[in-house]
């Protein structure tokens, strides 16, 4: 979908890093933690600090490749360029592990969190693979089968094809010692899937398996991330407004700094909006709106289902979006699973109900998977801003002692924390061939 460059503007400078109670006594959670933000909607929106980020590389051989997943499929002429899957390596030269890592919900291959965990699995001996999350627009296009994403199982299956089709590309050159996964936010919801999947597959057989942030339930947390627009002074109708003024406020921050767009500059931009938690939170649900309402067109064209642009109506390059643009952005997540994604899936599952798909978008409905399947652990913030009350409790006891329990850290903020990082690395590095 194309959408204005001020929300482009505000999408990649602002949002890009985004996206307590007590532990049974059998899961890790972490006490004497360092990482200085305790508020959880200010850690989801900052991430990390500079002078506590973990020292990694400050450049690794990350390329970015193309590969062709349906060569038969005419890709809508609006959608151009995106028939080939665009992703992302840093190869050893050397036989090394190797390690596929699944974005967060709407975010590239290349994204600024993608690369900082390469960085760091590259400095640990790690071939590097870096994945899109199904929900970006170039995935959709390029590599789902349907362009209708958000299904669990069939995500994981376009996921596990691209992995299969990537890895044939690469093997002639390079040598794997063995396969790994890792997913953070949506991604990792995605990674548990995944895994499943390949016991069943064993293209990879996955030696260990990493999920960073993952949603209970994917439902459960669209719907806190559509609330959080609520927060939006005037309310989702007040939408455009209030974009343009956090570009005013962003812009002016940004000509008076002498910084670099990151993780430091985006704090001292914060610092001087002065947002409070109700406007944090109305940011957080505007970075996801923006994401959402792309992902919706993108899928409704592909499907040509007619649930924003009329179905047989073709779009091509020059076509005016705008209009399209003011629907999608008033569409919540919980609005296209109702009127677009559970009637889409329908067909294929007669007699089955919303609520019963619903549970299928969990990691509940897996749950005697990941509780028998030592290969996987997580990591997660005990505060998360897309976990419902309560949902923090499932990881502690499916995992047991595979869960590490952040206190804090928001949804992602602290992935890039020092001790973060290593535990990350530590994960895949130091527990032998169990």
């Amino acid at each position: 979908m194309t959408i204005t460059k001020s929300t482009q503007v505000l999408f990649v400078t602002l949002c890009a890093l985004l996206f307590a109670s007590l532990a049974r006594a059998t899961d890790i959670t972490v006490e004497n933690y360092g990482y200085p933000i305790t508020d959880r909607f200010k850690a989801t929106v900052i991430g990390t600090p500079t002078e506590f980020e973990a020292h990694l590389p400050e450049t690794i051989p990350f390329k970015e490749k193309r590969i062709t997943i349906f060569p038969e499929r005419v890709t809508p002429d609006v959608f151009f360029y995106g028939s080939e899957l665009i992703y992302s390596v840093a190869l050893k030269k050397r036989e090394a592990p190797l390690i596929f890592l699944i974005a967060g919900t709407g975010a590239a291959h290349n994204g600024s969190k993608s690369r900082n965990v390469a960085r760091a699995f590259y400095q640990a001996g790690f071939h590097v693979v870096s994945i899109s999350s199904p929900t970006f627009n170039n995935f959709v296009t390029a590599a789902s089968r349907n362009g209708v994403v958000g299904h669990a199982e069939k995500d994981a299956e376009d996921l596990y094809r691209v992995m299969e089709m990537i890895w044939a590309e690469l093997e002639p050159d390079i040598t794997a010692s063995s396969f790994n996964l890792m997913g953070y936010s949506l991604g990792g919801f995605n990674a548990a899937f995944v895994s499943k999947l390949d016991e069943e597959r064993r293209s990879f057989n996955f030696k260990h398996v990493l999920l960073i942030n993952p949603p209970v339930s994917i439902y459960n947390s669209i719907s806190l991330l559509d609330r959080m627009s609520q927060n939006i002074p005037g309310g989702v109708d007040n939408f455009d407004t209030f974009v343009d003024n956090l570009i005013q406020a962003y812009t002016k921050v940004y000509k008076e700094s002498t910084d670099a767009v990151g993780d430091d500059f985006l704090y001292k931009a914060y610092k001087a909006l002065d947002f409070k938690d109700e406007q944090l939170a109305a940011l957080i649900g505007t970075s996801f709106r923006i994401s959402s309402a792309s992902l919706v067109f993108t899928s409704d064209v592909m499907a040509d289902y007619g649930y924003i642009k009329p179905k047989g109506l073709t779009l091509n390059r020059h076509s005016d979006l705008s209009e399209y643009n003011d629907v999608a952005v008033r569409l919540g997540f919980t609005d296209y699973y109702h009127e677009f994604f559970y009637p889409y899936y329908q067909a294929d599952y007669p007699g089955k109900t919303r609520e019963e798909f619903i549970a299928a978008i969990s990691l509940k409905s897996i749950a005697d998977y990941l509780r028998n399947t030592k290969k996987i652990t997580v990591m997660h913030n005990a505060d998360d801003v897309i976990l419902e009350p309560g949902e923090i409790d499932f990881f502690r006891d499916v995992f047991g002692d595979r869960a590490t329990i952040f206190p804090h850290g928001g949804h992602c903020g602290n992935m890039n924390y020092r001790d973060n990082v290593a535990h990350m690395v530590a994960a895949f590095t130091d527990r032998g061939n169990e």
